[in-house]
């Protein structure tokens, strides 16, 4: 990581001193030449300045860049063989500056010898060009641009998906798309896989992505061949930027204000100045000769070395009492492209760095159900810092990209507990638990771009390379048990359990990726494109855990241990306490605590786009996928690999469009997809949660989900930029992967089953509409309305396996019966004012589900309100943004419930309530 900063550090130090970043005095025409129909780019159109022999030819993505004009209004001429000519007139160009200009093409309706040259205006063009790209997907799906993404107060990519339709994010990070939890999600950065970044379940951490690196976020909702098909609800395809238009430097810091943590108390465990910048010192971890599993577990060792091996822990337990800091965000971003030789091939690159980092307290966390009654105070300190190295090459009709993104996540979270647990016959409670957490994503792609032979044919391919990492490098746990009212508290450091732990886990993954895509158009109906292409992914997995932990000897004569036991957690494992001998160190060990696995993915297909007649367009194909899975253990009594998948999937598909009229399209899909198990929950590897006071167990006898998928859509474009959208859809699963709950005693275990049948459907609808029509005023002209709303129904079977539970069906984890969004935009003074101001609500799901003695914990629904104030200074270089999240501070409550009212079967209902706090943040951004 060091050799990679400096690195990064060389190339922005460079960048800086490039003289051409400026001195640029004259501006860019830049944009894309596409097909009006079908939205496909056009390789190697003319373009040029009309009157003049200033011109250029579209790249292999069908971009251009006109560079090198004075300020003034120019008409561009562009020509294509086989398509009708175009001259666009009055486009404004500025002084350092460029005029983005996407334009679109119809093709000849004859062969004529004189030539028909089709005439719009700069402002006609930019809206036909928007028409052309939102009505042509080939697939049902809903985006989100960097334009708007800019216009929110979002600040990474889990807060802007949860402004697409129909789709919802859990625990702040979690994507859910039509109901349907993260694990039938997937999602790809630029074209590459992204892994699972949680050792728990399948998942990707979207916080992780910093929104300001987005250039754009598509949701597909359907499936069509040449996207993978191990998804139910949404593949999301997350691109960053590349090429920049024109050269430039940015610089953005931001401060955050939380009514309820900010300059409050914030008391935190052990803290090192590494980890303001996301990594451990390493201060926490085993050190390389700490002693073995066997060694520990055999009691095999020796008075002094017992007590060496304990002091080389991290033994500060101290509580460390501050004031919160306000949130900080600092970005710095540098963009410059090149034209090299006569023919102005272009080099470009990105480079990015971000910084980020939160303090926040939660005073009072309420667990009251069963025998728990708790109150938490909960301290979480966050660091994100991040690194983009984006570099391309265009030549010709090629196009080479080599794109890279680092970003590390440190969570350090410190929680003290009280209240009473009936189940240990304890009148009240003091439990401590320190715990941090590290993640990091490396991802790096190389994809190249090419456009061959007389028929444009192209030829696209990528290989990935991607590693997580997930460190628990100390969690530490101690509880201080009251048995009576009146009588003094004892640490419950007597034996090894789940309240007197240390965990040390480590997660690596590395996941290799490639794919070659293959298009050519063919003569069939009136217009069509053969695409081919195979794919290949190989996973590779290592995980281990220790469970740790100082046990007092209570046969000990020496020492009195009823008082060492009443010490305060500062000094109960002081120095002078460990030299004494009195503790000794032990270990929980499980063969399962160790795992290693493999998956093997490889995937083909075939599919044809077809344009028939004026207004039908079919995209239909088959997708091939061969998967294959290991995962071992250090099990004994078991065969070896513990778990072995071998599946071949034969998926079809199909996208049925037909254009109503201009502005409007009807769409029918059908498509079938599966969802398989992912490494953790097929890893018989136990774990104990202290926040969900559970166990979580992977099963090793799930079997992959087989889905099939019906869309319904209806969507009209009154105008560029807006629309009007009804879907409907069904999904049916065959073995659907749910969590299942084993709670016949006073612990649970949450494992995983496949059930024999699952089904979900639903309905939603967009709009996106100026408010010109109240009113031809400006004000109104300047004013967006948009709304997305959802209705969403689904049941799942839980298992027939002999077991009475409360619930026979249920909805599926994490489906919201509904969901809500909508917001008003609105721009004033010639664009430098912008105010934005979002709603967000969900009906209640189920975030735990249910088993013999309780019901299925549902997440109760809550108002969300954000606001966003930009305003542009500095001659529009500059922007200050004052944004709200969350100011209407609803309670997240978290309930048992059974047939729509309050369950339990003794004591409370509440499974956990708080209050996060509204956040208020200034920030200011500056472009060179």
């Amino acid at each position: 990581m060091k050799k990679t900063l400096s690195i990064l550090t060389i190339l922005l130090v460079t960048l800086f001193s490039a003289n051409q970043l400026f001195a640029q005095s004259t501006g860019k025409i830049a944009g894309k030449v596409i097909d009006e129909k079908n939205s496909e780019t056009l390789i190697g159109a003319t373009v040029s300045i009309q009157g003049t022999t200033s011109g250029t030819a579209t790249d292999v993505e069908g971009h251009y860049v006109l560079s090198g004009l004075q300020p003034g209004k120019y008409t561009v001429l562009v020509r294509y063989i086989g398509y009708q000519s175009k001259s666009i007139s009055d486009i404004e160009v500025k002084a350092d500056a460029t005029t983005p200009l996407n334009i679109t093409m119809g093709q000849s309706a004859s062969q004529t010898l004189n030539e028909v040259v089709i005439k719009a205006t700069y402002r006609q063009e930019s809206t036909s060009a928007l028409y052309a790209i939102q009505k042509n997907s080939v697939s049902i799906s809903d985006g989100i641009s960097s334009e708007l993404i800019r216009k929110s107060p979002d600040k990474n990519t889990s807060d802007v998906l949860k402004r697409v339709s129909g789709t919802t994010i859990q625990d702040n990070k979690f994507v859910i798309v039509r109901g349907l939890s993260d694990r039938y999600n997937t999602a790809s950065l630029d074209g590459a896989p992204l892994p699972s970044t949680e050792p728990n379940r399948k998942a990707f951490s979207f916080d992780i992505v910093p929104s300001s690196l987005i250039d754009n976020i598509i949701i597909s909702k359907t499936a069509s061949p040449d996207l993978p098909g191990d998804f139910a609800g949404g593949n999301v395809q997350i691109l960053t930027k590349d090429i920049p238009d024109q050269n430039f430097i940015n610089f953005s810091l931001g401060y955050s204000y939380n009514t309820q943590s900010t300059f409050k108390n914030f008391n935190t465990g052990f803290r090192s100045v590494s980890d303001y910048f996301g990594f451990d010192d390493g201060s926490r971890k085993l050190v390389d000769n700490f002693p073995t599993t066997s060694q520990i577990v055999n009691k095999q060792l020796g008075f002094t070395q017992n007590i060496q091996s304990i002091n080389s822990l991290n033994n500060d337990f101290g509580i460390y009492n501050n004031k919160a800091l306000p949130g900080q965000n600092y970005q710095l971003t540098v963009g410059n492209v090149k034209e090299i030789g006569e023919n102005k091939n272009r080099f470009g690159t990105t480079i990015a760095l971000t910084y980020r980092n939160s303090q926040n307290y939660t005073p009072d966390l309420i667990q009251n159900f069963d025998n728990y009654d708790y109150h938490n105070q909960v301290s979480k300190f966050s660091t994100n810092v991040g690194a983009l190295a984006n570099f391309a090459y265009s030549f010709g009709k090629n196009k080479i990209t080599f794109k890279n993104l680092y970003n590390r996540i440190l969570d350090d979270q410190f929680t003290y507990r009280t209240g009473a647990n009936t189940g240990t016959s304890s009148s009240d409670n003091r439990f401590y638990a320190y715990d941090m957490l590290e993640k990091a994503l490396f991802k790096s792609t190389i994809e190249g771009d090419h456009s061959i032979g007389s028929k444009n044919s192209k030829i696209k391919w990528n290989l990935g390379f991607s590693n997580v990492l997930n460190d628990q490098p100390d969690q530490k746990k101690v509880n201080y048990k009251q048995t009576n009212a009146g009588e003094p508290y004892y640490a419950t450091v007597t034996n090894l359990g789940k309240e007197n732990a240390r965990v040390f886990s480590h997660l690596n993954e590395n996941i290799y990726s490639g794919k070659v895509d293959y298009n050519v158009p063919v003569n069939l109906f009136t217009q069509s494109t053969f695409k081919a292409g195979v794919s290949s992914q190989y996973r590779d997995r290592t995980f281990n855990a220790r469970f740790l932990g100082l046990v007092i000897d209570q046969n000990n004569q020496n020492y009195d241990i009823n008082a060492i036991l009443q010490r305060p957690i500062e000094t109960l494992f002081g120095p002078n306490v460990i030299a004494t001998g009195v503790y000794n160190l032990e270990e929980l060990s499980n063969p399962t605590d160790r795992y290693d696995a493999n998956s093997f993915t490889n995937s083909g297909y075939a599919m044809l786009d077809s344009k028939i007649g004026e207004n039908v367009r079919i995209v239909y194909g088959l997708r091939v996928e061969k998967f294959d899975l290991k995962l071992n253990t250090e099990e004994t009594n078991v065969d070896q690999p513990r778990v072995k998948l071998d599946n071949l999937d034969f998926l079809p598909s199909v996208n049925f469009t037909y254009a109503l009229t201009d502005k409007a399209n009807l769409r029918v899909a059908y498509y079938r997809t599966v969802a398989r198990p992912e490494f953790r929950e097929l890893a018989p590897f136990a774990y104990y949660d202290y926040e969900l006071l559970a166990t979580q167990q992977g099963n090793p006898n799930l079997h992959r989900t087989l889905i099939d998928n019906a869309d319904l859509r209806y969507e009209l474009y009154p105008s560029a930029g807006q629309i009007f959208s009804v879907s409907a859809f069904y999904k049916h699963f065959n073995g659907a992967i749910e969590p299942l709950i084993d709670d016949p005693n006073s612990s649970t275990t949450i494992t995983y089953f496949n059930s024999k049948s699952a089904y979900v459907y639903g309905f939603e609808m967009e709009a996106r509409k100026t408010l010109d029509f109240i009113d031809a005023n400006t004000f109104f002209k300047n004013t967006t309305a948009y709304a997305n709303f959802s209705v969403n129904k689904s049941r799942v079977t839980n298992p027939d396996d002999g077991v009475t539970r409360l619930e026979t069906t249920r909805p599926l984890v994490g489906q919201s019966p509904y969901v809500i969004n909508a917001g008003l935009l609105h721009n004033e003074l010639d664009n430098k004012l912008s105010i934005n101001l979002l709603f967000n609500r969900l009906g209640k799901r189920i975030f735990y589900a249910g088993g013999e003695r309780f019901s299925s914990v549902y997440e109760l629904p809550r108002n969300v309100l954000d606001f966003q104030v930009g305003y542009k200074v500095l001659k529009s270089k500059g922007e200050i943004k004052l944004s709200g999240s969350d100011i209407l501070n609803q309670k997240y409550n978290f309930e048992y419930q059974l047939d729509g009212k309050p369950y339990s079967p003794s004591g409370g209902t509440t499974f956990k309530a708080y209050n996060l706090g509204s956040s208020y943040s200034l920030s200011f951004n500056y472009t060179f």
